[in-house]
């Protein structure tokens, strides 16, 4: 029996490289992306129905909020970067290429 190469159809369709793979599979994976996002946008404020005014509102807000805001960005980076800053320093050190 001879090698049997043939390809399937999925594999050399157009509509299928242009998305990145499987139509449903990027539905699917846009949907859960899509949903993951609003959840975020909906956390500081967004409105679907009216983007231009949430924007609006959530600049003002932070710039009501002076120096506030950037106090608590720093204190948000400096709890991420406790975390962070190690495990990179490790997977440096012992991720290292011996000598050559």
């Amino acid at each position: 029996m001879q090698n049997d190469t043939r390809k399937f159809p999925a594999e050399n369709d157009s509509l299928s490289r242009f998305l990145g793979g499987s139509p449903l599979a990027v539905a699917f994976r846009l949907i859960l992306l899509s949903t993951l996002v609003g959840v975020m946008l909906a956390a500081i404020g967004f409105d679907p129905w009216n983007i231009v005014q949430s924007i609006r509102l959530l600049v003002e807000r932070v710039w009501n909020l002076g120096f506030d805001a950037i106090n608590g960005l720093w204190r948000y980076f400096l709890l991420g970067a406790v975390v962070v800053i190690p495990i990179w320093l490790l997977s440096r050190v012992f991720g290292a290429p011996r000598g050559r």
